[in-house]
């Protein structure tokens, strides 16, 4: 009666779905023995981020996490995200992390609760505290959570539809000690139909059912838990085996058999994306590098030197994002290294932007930061001009002296410095004049979402700017 009272006062779900909810709860007891652990049915309230606890069991063989009844408590979404996830989405969640009504710890592996018409009326919800030191293997599958009460009651469970393995995504299968299968969950009996299985999977043997090259000889020697990928058809699956064990007899195995035929599809796409990527941009540096060299033929038949210098400009420029395609083609991936990317515009830089015997050298420091190619051609055309700028015109007065840049990673934003021992320049005649600086304060400020500052001295010229992380 009181999840039907609570339901009637809570929730919009109708007699049909609370005698359903009902129905489930009554089996909550056997599936918390099953498990070992605290078991739970939310509905989810008139309020979308709020759910309601209508039912609960707590493990008899094993201690239970809670010290007072929570039926009848609230669940918020900003406490219990994956409650609230599944009866949204009607997705299963598995191992989220949770904090309970009596401010507990736990992970929670919630799946859903549908009516006829398969609509999410509630969650079942299986909590462990994640202060314990539970294995590896645990983490894996629900089922292999397992202990010598579920082992048992499993091999003689009756009524299928109130296991917690019903609820499961993967296949499972329950074989005795003599390799027959005793039980089988709805996704294994649909998964075999798949597979052509006519009969009943439900009393076959081991070697009829199984998918990879194991015999069930080989499965009950192995200590650890077996782990194999198959192809079959046009599915590709994951089986796996554990032992089943009641005083420290083995009195049967499981079988798990997860469908990951699509994430090994989105793999081989995301090869060949990562493939065609790759080809566009060692063709886009091509081309640029192509423009650049044309540039230069032409620049050479100039003699104006104004002229001459929106040539060298220009090819440094279309150099610079070269620069970055070429890395990008040759890692595959939309997201390089900032400082990588620095030393290899310094290097292109040198070859020829160093006036006639000046000593000048260049150093680069500081932060590792991975930033995305449009984020990575922005900054390289900042630096490009910026590094040309104190080359060009820093050392007209002296024979040597030095240029450092500098990345530093924050928190929102970073920064890259470039600092020079110049002789300086007037900061106000420059930006009313210079081309360049216009470039770089309009990409920072548009492309990068950042901040320019300049300081020059006779001392020499500091130039900053910083950009929004990814």
């Amino acid at each position: 009666m009181i999840i039907k009272k609570l339901c009637k006062e809570h929730t919009k779900l109708s007699d049909s779905d609370i005698e359903k909810i009902e129905d489930i709860a009554n089996a909550l007891p056997l599936i918390s023995d099953l498990v070992r652990s605290d078991i739970f049915i939310d509905c989810i309230t008139h309020d979308p981020d709020v759910a309601i606890v209508v039912a609960e069991s707590k493990p008899s063989t094993h201690e239970s996490m809670y010290e007072y009844s929570v039926v009848g408590e609230l669940a918020f979404r900003k406490n219990e995200p994956a409650a609230l996830r599944t009866l949204e989405t009607g997705m299963p969640t598995r191992d989220l992390k949770a904090l309970t009504q009596e401010n507990k710890n736990v992970r929670q592996n919630v799946v859903p609760i549908h009516n006829n018409k398969r609509e999410v009326i509630g969650v079942l919800i299986m909590e462990k505290d994640i202060t314990r030191d539970i294995s590896a293997i645990n983490k894996v599958e629900v089922l292999t959570e397992t202990t010598e009460q579920l082992t048992e009651t499993l091999l003689n469970i009756k009524d299928g539809r109130h296991a917690l393995t019903y609820h499961v995504n993967d296949a499972i299968i329950i074989f005795n000690k003599k390799g027959i299968a005793t039980y089988a969950n709805p996704v294994a009996i649909e998964l075999y139909q798949k597979l052509g299985y006519k009969d009943d999977i439900r009393g076959m043997e081991f070697n009829n059912l199984s998918l990879d090259e194991n015999s069930i000889i080989e499965v009950i020697n192995e200590p650890n838990l077996i782990s194999s990928e198959v192809n079959v058809g046009k599915l590709v699956l994951q089986v796996k085996y554990a032992l089943l064990q009641s005083e420290n007899k083995i009195i049967g195995i499981t079988m798990l058999i997860k469908d990951i035929t699509e994430v090994r599809e989105k793999e081989k796409e995301l090869i060949l994306k990562s493939v065609a990527m790759r080809e566009i941009h060692h063709r886009v540096k091509n081309n640029l590098q192509t423009i650049a060299s044309l540039l230069s033929l032409q620049s050479r038949r100039v003699d104006d030197k104004s002229t001459k210098k929106a040539f060298t400009d220009s090819i440094n420029r279309m150099l610079s994002i070269a620069v970055t395609h070429e890395m990008l083609a040759q890692s595959g991936i939309d997201e390089i290294d900032l400082k990588t990317i620095i030393e290899k515009i310094k290097n292109s830089t040198l070859k020829f932007g160093v006036p006639f015997m000046k000593k000048v050298s260049v150093s680069v420091s500081g932060d590792a930061i991975t930033i995305s190619s449009d984020k990575a051609t922005s900054i390289a055309l900042v630096v490009n001009e910026l590094l040309q700028n104190s080359l060009s015109h820093a050392f007209k007065n002296k024979n040597e002296g030095y240029i450092r840049i500098s990345v530093q990673k924050g928190i929102l934003y970073s920064s890259v410095s470039i600092i020079d021992n110049g002789s300086g320049f007037d900061i106000d005649k420059i930006k009313k004049e210079s081309l360049g600086l216009d470039i770089v304060k309009s990409i920072v400020e548009d492309k990068l979402q950042g901040h320019l500052n300049m300081d020059s001295t006779s001392s020499g010229t500091k130039v900053f700017f910083d950009f929004k992380n990814e």
